[in-house]
C-alpha cells in the first residue's frame, strides 16, 4: 500500500514534538487523536498532529493500536552505557 502524498500546511516543531510525546508518554491508556488534541497545552492542526504522530511511529516512539496510541520507546541502560563509552571512530 502506497503512503498518500499529501500537501503540508504546517510542520510541527520542536516543541509541538515534545508536547505530544509527554501527552502520550504520561497517559495510562491509549489515546485517541482527539484525546491526544484535548490533552495538549496549545491547540495543534489535525494535519500537523497527524505528521508529528507518523514521524513518532516511524522513530520507534510510539504505537497505533485500535484503542489509540501507545508509548513503546524503552531505552536500554546497556546500549546508553555502550555509546557513553565507546570508541568513537
Amino acid at each position: 500500500m502506497q503512503e498518500q502524498v499529501q500537501k503540508v500546511v504546517h510542520y510541527p516543531n520542536l516543541k509541538t514534538i515534545l508536547a505530544i510525546e509527554e501527552v502520550i508518554k504520561s497517559s495510562q491508556m491509549a489515546l485517541s487523536r482527539n484525546q491526544i488534541l484535548a490533552r495538549l497545552p496549545t491547540k495543534v492542526m489535525r494535519s500537523t498532529l497527524n505528521l508529528a504522530l507518523r514521524y513518532m511511529e516511524r522513530r520507534g516512539l510510539i504505537l497505533e493500536t485500535k484503542k489509540g496510541f501507545i508509548w513503546t520507546f524503552n531505552p536500554s541502560k546497556k546500549l546508553e552505557k555502550a555509546e557513553r563509552e565507546g570508541l568513537e571512530l
